[in-house]
């Protein structure tokens, strides 16, 4: 069996197709091949009347994935970013794929989810985290924008907790992810094993989860949608932070200091790609638009440098270009929104 093979564990289980993302050591981060292996299982899974449900789990007690491996699309970009646009074409395919999944998939969103791990996951029609979920989409740290489709479920959330959460890179844990519309069901880690058993039993996975189920965990976002709904409903980043700053709640400070260490261009193509997402029709449209931001991000600057400070030299000190808000003007945005000409993604 090759290696790629072997990152992704596939095994059927009394009528359930079981996928397990299998490079622990790298909390499951996607490689292309991983991409591959799934898409095609999950292909043939789809017209096999051996396979009732689908369950998604990661290997290892860290997480379920912690996004695409972000050290091979760093030296990827840097080398003209051509495996890389691959990469991203195969990857939002298969999140298509997933939303549309004509078979219950049920994804295990224990522990770590993140970026990627989102992608896998979230647009999936049972998803289920523990009280070790965290789940975010931190692309804006390492100077890219947020995709997978996350820029939908951000946009979607309730008032503008998405934004909040898509320009900061904050972390959800498993009572905002619920709130926030990224998951819908909490069931501790210790009744993992015995849901998956009743699925592998022939139980209907509504009502196995149904049966392992506990109330949602408390979010702490809810009692902070005064603040967040007040400063993100402006127009400009610049105003956003603007708010934050001077609204007088440590937490919002907080958040206006997280946005301004944050990549300037990729905040800003953030705003602007969550306001559009809340208006496209579908899911495949805004996967359209990621591939374009995303393509752009690649012949850009700041993502070979946001990876570099946050994972290969680990200064975490990027020196962003253009450095500031001010300098990324409106040319700049619309430049990583614009139609890639023969290059599109064409879900929609």
């Amino acid at each position: 069996m090759s290696a790629e093979v072997a990152e992704v564990q596939v095994s059927l289980d009394g009528g359930v197709g079981r996928i397990v993302l299998n490079r622990p050591r790298a909390l499951n981060s996607l490689t292309h091949g991983m991409i591959t292996a799934l898409h095609a299982t999950l292909t043939d899974w789809a017209t096999d009347d051996g396979v009732r449900t689908v369950v998604l789990t990661g290997a290892g007690e860290r997480g379920l994935c912690a996004g695409a491996d972000i050290r091979a699309l760093h030296d990827d970009a840097k080398a003209g970013g051509a495996g890389a646009r691959a990469f991203f074409r195969d990857e939002y395919r298969l999140n298509a794929l997933i939303a549309r999944y004509p078979k219950p998939y049920v994804a295990v969103m224990d522990g770590i989810t993140m970026g990627g791990g989102v992608g896998l996951s979230a647009h999936g029609a049972v998803r289920i985290v523990t009280e070790r979920s965290t789940v975010a989409m931190p692309e804006t740290r390492i100077g890219l924008v947020p995709d997978v489709g996350g820029s939908r479920l951000l946009a979607l959330a309730p008032g503008e907790l998405g934004t909040h959460l898509g320009l900061t890179s904050a972390s959800m844990g498993p009572g905002d992810a619920l709130l926030c519309g990224f998951a819908d069901h909490f069931v501790p880690s210790a009744r993992i094993p015995a849901l998956l058993d009743a699925l592998a039993g022939g139980s209907d996975p509504a009502a196995a989860v149904a049966g392992h189920a506990e109330p949602a965990p408390s979010a702490a976002l809810a009692e902070q949608r005064g603040w967040i709904d007040a400063c993100y409903a402006a127009d400009t980043v610049e105003e956003i932070v603007e708010r934050l700053l001077n609204s007088g709640v440590a937490e919002a400070k907080e958040a206006g200091e997280a946005v301004l260490d944050n990549s300037p261009t990729a905040v800003k193509v953030t705003l602007a790609a969550l306001r559009r997402a809340r208006t496209l029709p579908s899911l495949e449209a805004v996967l359209d638009q990621e591939y374009r931001v995303s393509c752009a991000a690649l012949a850009a600057h700041d993502l070979v440098e946001g990876i570099r400070a946050q994972v290969i030299d680990k200064d975490r000190e990027p020196r962003w270009s253009p450095a500031t808000l001010g300098e990324v003007g409106e040319a700049d945005v619309a430049r990583f929104l614009a139609p890639r000409g023969d290059d599109e993604l064409g879900l929609a």
